[in-house]
């Protein structure tokens, strides 16, 4: 049982650093999510192309949102920037579908 100890003291440790830095990333005081501020590169572009259109529209929101508060040099109310649990990764998924089958494609081109 001691040995447990040091990984659950370095695992809140690690969470609660991964918090911080989110907290100091300032994108949450927007309104964004995580994967709202991803580079958008084909394979992102390609992902989007690919979400439902409920979630389409709610990034769509977010983003205008966060432009229009930044061009006005503002932020949301506090109880109203995203909250770290509350973060969800809605576009990974796709993404990595996105990626897999660019490289499975590539296989196939080598052949």
């Amino acid at each position: 049982m001691a040995a447990r100890a040091p990984v659950a003291a370095s695992s809140r440790l690690f969470e609660g650093l991964c918090k911080w830095y989110y907290n100091a990333a300032g994108f949450n005081k927007l309104g964004l999510m995580r994967d709202d501020t991803i580079y958008e590169d084909d394979d992102v572009k390609e992902a989007i192309k690919r979400l439902p259109p409920k979630l389409y529209d709610e990034r769509n929101f977010r983003i205008k949102r966060a432009l229009d508060l930044s061009g006005k040099h503002q932020i949301l109310p506090k109880e109203m920037w995203t909250k770290y649990e509350e973060d969800d990764y809605y576009l990974t998924p796709y993404l990595k579908e996105v990626i897999r089958e660019r490289e499975e494609k590539q296989e196939w081109a080598k052949k």
